[in-house]
């Protein structure tokens, strides 16, 4: 069903407008005048606006111009010149990094120079008479071309005769059916006909799937999604592509639609100079999720998906307001929806993760997903913005990584994540026990980014939490998790977590700014083991409430902090000797709820207060 979608939408979108030529950046264009002559070899690269524009520790990279160029297939150990157009080192026979041996260089050159002779003598075209005559005197040493120090070895080089001003010799005539015409001779000297798994249709099998670019981890080359390189990979006595039969034609969409998907900018085949709209975003170091849909309605949803990542809260608020909080009106039924997970090793893409529901599910289980991440932040939004209405995917993966770097997120768990919040699934546990084990390791660090990972693991925490108790509400003993702090949740992990805020609050009152606090030094254990930690704190508790009263700027807070802390401990009998990994996000979650609450201004917490009790039966 995966390459039947990615084919469906190559026919949608015309991406095989002309399924014998492709879509590929050009660094560089050679111009010869119709006697052969080099005129000169001009760069097409250039900042994108959007790059220019934005602000950028590194200086942006220039990118080439996109140009359609015949269609070849990826090159492997050997040496193949592509027609008409290729790296330096065949086009010229020179290596702009000075890796190659002159030897390999005019090998390879030489191919190149076949290649062009046997299509000028076939059509007599006068734009590839005069690429020809320019090789052969630069073979003979009659020209000579100097490279640019820019020149990457990667770079791709194009011919543009004066005849045609700025259309590459490729896109005359009659060079295209020469072109064309090469392609199906190559098929009809194929085996014999197999019926496609993907078309349906009986043709010749692809011998090598065209590689794919821009799959994070994968090598710059490309990877491969199908493929058979190894016995340990066939069965049945097939040999490689026989275990999975798709045709050229086939292939090629396929692999067509997924590079466009996987692009960061797709450049538009049928109109060139004019780009698609991204249909990805990047979950992990090696890990990029692809999407898309079919319908107007369904283009809606993907062109607001990135806000998923989004950290500009104008945009989340858009999108969060206009799609995640649902819409007056039901959308169309049964509109598809698909998204893939892929991440690059060894040459392969690994398929993380393959999703397909309606364009109206996917709406449902974002706005669910928001929902169930809905919670009180502690850190305050950045200077001038507004806070924003959601936590985006970025934040939520990057919270637990060490330090929030992206390179520390596990690859399955950037999938499964996403996968769950698409499909309207329970979170995986393991987010829960990774999210609980940064919040220890991170205990205490009170700058704005460490701030912004603790609210994205309590919402992350309640999400899970929230989501098993719906699921499993016979086999979990705790209450659902509410936005704001819930005085009504009884539960020894969440009351736990709510004392030790006050016990730090206290300890504010009393010592003001210390080097180490109670969090720098108890967090860790009273979490894990509250009767350890406990005792100690609630005897440092008295004390510093005893020493704050000294004070009579404090003397009333220290009164309401010791009525909060007896209406916690009222149910307590004794502290538990250790708490489960679910008791353990629930005193996450107490703790964060409560050191909210203890921050807010009297007035907010006494409309809070009211609000709660009108709801309440």
């Amino acid at each position: 069903m995966i390459l039947q979608a990615l084919y469906k939408l190559a026919m949608d979108e015309h991406l095989m407008a002309d399924p014998d030529y492709e879509m590929k950046p050009v660094a560089y264009l050679v111009r010869v005048d119709r006697d052969g002559r080099l005129l000169g070899i001009e760069s097409t690269k250039e900042t994108p606006p959007e790059a220019a524009e934005a602000k950028r520790k590194t200086k942006p990279k220039p990118q080439a111009k996109v140009f359609s160029v015949p269609r070849e297939s990826g090159r492997t150990s050997g040496d193949r010149a592509f027609f008409l157009f290729d790296k330096a080192e065949y086009v010229f026979g020179m290596d702009p990094e000075g890796k190659r041996d002159s030897a390999k260089l005019r090998q390879r050159a030489d191919l190149f120079l076949q290649r062009v002779r046997q299509c000028a003598e076939e059509t007599g075209d006068e734009a590839v008479v005069a690429v020809r005559t320019f090789l052969d005197d630069l073979a003979a040493g009659r020209q000579q071309v100097a490279l640019d120090s820019e020149v990457a070895g990667n770079d791709l080089f194009a011919f543009v005769c004066t005849a045609d001003l700025d259309c590459l010799v490729t896109d005359r005539p009659a060079v295209r059916c020469y072109w064309k015409s090469l392609r199906r001779d190559a098929d009809s000297q194929g085996d014999v006909s197999t019926q496609c798994l993907v078309s349906g249709e009986w043709s010749v099998l692809v011998e090598k799937h065209p590689v794919l670019k821009f799959v994070p981890g994968g090598t710059t080359s490309g990877v491969s999604l199908v493929s058979f390189n190894a016995g340990a990979f066939e069965s049945y006595g097939w040999k490689g592509n026989q275990n999975a039969p798709v045709s050229r034609e086939a292939a090629e969409a396929v692999s067509t639609a997924l590079n466009r998907l996987l692009h960061p900018n797709p450049p538009d085949p049928n109109h060139v100079g004019r780009t698609l709209s991204r249909r990805n975003l990047r979950l992990s170091d090696d890990t990029v999720v692809c999407y898309w849909a079919e319908g107007a309605t369904g283009q809606e949803l993907c062109d607001a998906f990135p806000a998923l990542t989004e950290v500009n809260p104008d945009e989340v608020k858009a999108v969060y307001q206009s799609i995640w909080k649902g819409r007056p009106y039901r959308l169309p039924e049964n509109t598809p929806f698909y998204a893939m997970t892929l991440s690059g090793a060894q040459g392969r893409a690994v398929l993380r993760d393959w999703f397909e529901s309606s364009v109206q599910e996917v709406v449902d289980h974002l706005a669910a997903h928001f929902a169930d991440l809905d919670i009180v932040r502690n850190a305050a939004p950045p200077k001038g913005q507004p806070p924003s209405p959601a936590i985006p995917m970025r934040f939520l993966l990057e919270c637990l990584a060490p330090l929030g770097k992206r390179e520390g997120i596990p690859s399955p768990l950037a999938a499964e994540l996403l996968s769950a919040a698409l499909g309207g699934r329970p979170y995986p546990y393991s987010i829960l026990q990774r999210a609980v084990e940064r919040a220890r390791a991170e205990a205490g660090q009170d700058d704005w980014a460490a701030a912004q990972r603790r609210d994205a693991r309590a919402a992350l925490i309640k999400a899970v939490l929230n989501r098993r108790k719906r699921r499993h509400s016979q086999a979990t003993d705790y209450k659902e998790v509410t936005r704001d702090m819930d005085p009504t949740n009884r539960n020894p992990g969440y009351l736990l977590g709510r004392l030790l805020a006050v016990i730090e609050r206290m300890q504010q009152e009393a010592l003001g700014d210390v080097n180490a606090t109670v969090i720098d030094r108890y967090f860790s254990g009273a979490s894990a083991t509250p009767a350890v930690v406990f005792p100690r704190l609630m005897k440092n508790l008295r004390h510093h409430a005893r020493k704050a009263r000294d004070s009579e700027k404090s003397r009333r807070t220290v009164g309401w902090l010791e009525g909060v802390v007896d209406d916690v401990v009222a149910d307590m009998k004794d502290f538990p000797l250790a708490l489960p990994l679910d008791q353990q996000g629930l005193f996450i979650l107490g703790y964060h709820h409560e050191r909210h609450w203890l921050w807010m201004k009297k007035d907010d917490r006494e409309k809070l207060e009211a609000d709660r009790l009108a709801v309440q039966p």
